[in-house]
Formats: structure tokens, sequence, C-alpha cells
């Protein structure tokens, strides 16, 4: 059972990281490799503004950070781990809702 208050706290930040489905996408597009801002905001079509704010919900939660390139900047996973974090964490979800053997699913919502 998770009581410490810092376990606790990392499940909190990361919780609140992948709450908003913008914040997902970038850690997607992360996934995939480090990216500059302005980069980022072409493929997943926002605003710059927009996604520094997301950005910085990310360097604050600890999962994301900034490496200077020159005079730029560009964001990255903050530890390879996250991506197959995230990885894993899609293949449970999507595991878990196929799975159709727990037999209170339909009637209670639950196993």
């Amino acid at each position: 059972m998770l009581t410490v208050a810092p376990d606790i706290e990392v499940l909190v930040r990361f919780g609140r990281a992948l709450a908003d489905p913008i914040r997902c996408r970038l850690l997607l597009a992360l996934r995939e490799g480090p990216a500059h801002p302005s980069d980022l905001a072409e493929k997943l079509g926002i605003s710059r503004t927009r996604l520094s704010n997301h950005l910085a919900c990310l360097r604050d939660c600890g999962l994301v950070v900034t490496v200077p390139v020159g005079r730029r900047i560009r964001y990255e996973l903050a530890d390879e781990r996250l991506g197959h974090a995230l990885d894993d964490l899609r293949a449970a979800v999507v595991a878990v809702a196929a799975d159709r053997s727990c037999p209170d699913a339909e009637t209670e919502g639950r196993c």
C-alpha cells in the first residue's frame, strides 16, 4: 500500500500531467524523441502560447526537461523510462478494457 508521502506525490504529479489530452499528446510526441517547441506546436496544431503552458506543467511535474541547443531550447523526456511507462500504462488500460473475464464488470462497473 502506498502511504509514503513522496510516493503519493509522484503519482499525483504523473496523474496531473496525464489529465489533459494535449499534455498526453506532448508526452507521446516526446517519447518519439526530443523536439523544439516550434516543431511540437506545429505537430500538435496548437499555438506556441498554449504549448508553452502545457510544457511548463510537464516541467513542473518533473516529466520533461529542457536542453539548450545553441540559442534554442529543446524538450525531452526527463528519463527514457517514462516512454516505457507510457507504453506499459497504455497497454495495461487497453488490456483491462478488453478483459471481460470479470463477472461483475458489466453490472458493477468494476471487478
